[in-house]
């Protein structure tokens, strides 16, 4: 099923402010909730403030393109502090609170606000989505690409089994506690809102988990028949999501939260939307 496009002006924006260095105020849990509409005016914002990491954490970046550009940004983001997996319980509680009541999360693919009480395996409970299936690269729940929050949600646990593994595209019919989230029998197609923020989420591992610490490379393509092995799609699907959903200010939280209080490395493709066409 086709998405709406939304106004794309953060490109050229993004691109004429890249190399404007200002001061960066992180933004409070007071953010918007998940998927609230993003302006251009706020998209301009957006792409004016992230680049005080322009001159500092992405030095290295600066001036590439390409495979080199795909290169410099491993090395940047693959230097993180890991967390086990019983610590992404209580990590989620504080990257996906709910901004309008700070005693629940949002659930990615329902658009629920959901009590942070009910974290579990129960209908009813939410748990921990991984949105790059685990099972492609058959990497699981180990600390690494397991445990790695850049790409890992609450969601409604009978929400999570439904999405199972499947790679994400467009069409579908809608379920229970869908949010608007469609699937069929082989792909998923998040809710408007998030669909920026899943390209995003699946395009940073691809970037972190290059083969070169143990971990399986981590490649986006065009297939939604990937199985196990350690490929993600639908890569034309998910690049027209990443423009028609820019980031969010949520979602640019939630990446101010994992580089200030866990794992210290971001997603690159908040702080620069443009660099997702550079790469891919």
């Amino acid at each position: 099923m086709p998405v709406t496009p939304m106004r794309r002006h953060w490109k050229s924006l993004a691109l004429a402010t890249s190399a404007v260095l200002v001061g960066l105020s992180v933004p409070a849990l007071t953010a918007p909730p998940a998927g609230a509409a993003t302006t251009a005016t706020s998209a301009a914002t957006a792409a004016t403030a992230t680049s005080a990491y322009d001159a500092s954490y992405y030095d290295g970046a600066t001036g590439k393109t390409g495979t080199a550009l795909k290169d410099a940004l491993n090395t940047i983001i693959s230097d993180q502090t890991k967390i086990s997996y019983s610590a992404v319980w209580n990590a989620l509680k504080v990257t996906d609170q709910d901004p309008n009541n700070s005693n629940n999360v949002i659930l990615l693919y329902s658009g629920i606000s959901r009590s942070k009480s009910l974290n579990g395996g129960d209908v009813g409970d939410w748990n921990r989505e991984h949105v790059w299936a685990k099972s492609h690269g058959d990497f699981g729940t180990a600390t690494g690409p397991g445990t790695d929050l850049h790409h890992l949600r609450p969601e409604d646990v009978q929400v999570n089994s439904i999405r199972s593994n499947k790679d994400f595209d467009n069409g579908g019919s809608s379920f229970t506690n869908s949010g608007g989230s469609l699937t069929d029998s082989n792909s998923f197609e998040p809710r408007d809102a998030v669909k920026g923020d899943v390209a995003r989420m699946i395009l940073y591992m691809a970037v972190r988990y290059e083969g070169t610490d143990g971990w399986p490379d981590l490649e986006p393509n065009d297939s939604v028949t990937n199985g196990s092995n350690p490929y993600h799609g639908r890569l034309s699907v998910l690049k027209q999501w990443h423009e028609q959903d820019p980031p969010s200010a949520f979602e640019k939280n939630r990446n101010d939260v994992i580089y200030n209080s866990y794992q210290h490395n971001r997603n690159p493709f908040i702080d620069h939307p443009e660099w997702v066409e550079s790469i891919w």
